[in-house]
């Protein structure tokens, strides 16, 4: 997503943050937390911060200087994505999180002076490397807690960059020391369930005696599908239930801790979990009232 899209499409954000970098005390927060959907847009909107943080030209779309040429081709020394796969060492065993060590390592290279704004973009990535959200599972309290004098008392010249889909899903010490902002998603929504709707047709209805048909129909989906797919589809088709059944407030409580239910079973996903144990974890969570 270029700089001039980027503009069309957050208007308010961007000149919010141009005008908050250009004022002679560049008030902008060290600690800024974005949340919403569609992750790749927080990711730009980052990266085109930092861009703006960092410029030693005109501060222009077009400007060619170095800082801003380093910035779009992600390879500025200042400007570090931090995941549980980006900026890790060699010897960090950890996986599925972004661990204490590279909180260390982030206190470490912060204590060394440098002549650049410096940037950190904490977000998480799933298996195709896909920018995705900060959760208390991939960015845990201890690793939190580690950084947390970092964050409320940074060196000059440095903002730290939180993504997540939802506010709740963050540590509620990170959510108290940012300043957060809604990223609405500016991509064409497809809620397609075609491939479950048939097994899901009244599930709500199913009996407890008939929860294993419920887990085979999801677990042969999954084994001949992509199984996150199938698990978005399984979310759409209790969204478009959802949606139907405002009215009726029992139902949509249920029908709630249904979508969570799948939202966790997506997490478990992401972190290498048995796609077989997830879906008969799933399969009892959705017919047990």
């Amino acid at each position: 997503m270029g700089t001039t899209v980027l503009e069309e499409k957050y208007p308010f954000l961007l000149k919010y943050f141009k005008g908050g970098i250009e004022s002679s005390t560049r008030s902008i927060a060290h600690c800024i937390l974005f949340y919403g959907t569609d992750l790749d847009a927080q990711y730009e909107l980052a990266m085109e911060i930092a861009r703006l943080l960092n410029c030693s030209g005109d501060n222009s779309n077009s400007c060619t200087c170095l800082n801003c040429s380093w910035i779009r081709n992600n390879q500025h020394p200042a400007v570090l994505t931090i995941s549980k796969v980006d900026n890790k060492d060699s010897n960090d065993d950890s996986k599925n999180v972004i661990s204490i060590e590279q909180a260390r390592m982030i206190k470490n290279k912060l204590l060394v002076t440098s002549e650049y704004h410096r940037v950190l973009i904490f977000c998480d990535r799933d298996k195709e490397g896909n920018i995705c959200g900060l959760n208390e599972t991939n960015f845990q309290e201890p690793t939190a807690n580690a950084l947390l004098k970092t964050f409320e008392e940074p060196p000059a010249n440095t903002t730290f960059f939180f993504l997540t889909k939802d506010k709740e899903d963050m540590i509620s010490t990170i959510i108290s020391r940012a300043q957060s902002f809604y990223v609405p998603s500016k991509k064409e929504v497809i809620n397609d369930y075609s491939i479950v709707q048939n097994a899901l047709e009244g599930y709500l209805q199913i009996n407890r005696n008939d929860v294993l048909d419920l887990y085979e129909r999801i677990n042969n989906f999954m084994k001949e599908n992509d199984p996150m797919e199938i698990l978005n589809q399984i979310q759409n088709y209790i969204c478009a239930l959802l949606k139907n059944s405002l009215n009726n407030s029992a139902l949509k409580v249920k029908l709630i801790q249904d979508i969570n239910a799948v939202e966790h079973a997506k997490q478990e996903l992401q972190l290498g979990m048995k796609p077989q144990i997830i879906a008969e974890t799933l399969a009892f969570a959705l017919v047990l009232k």
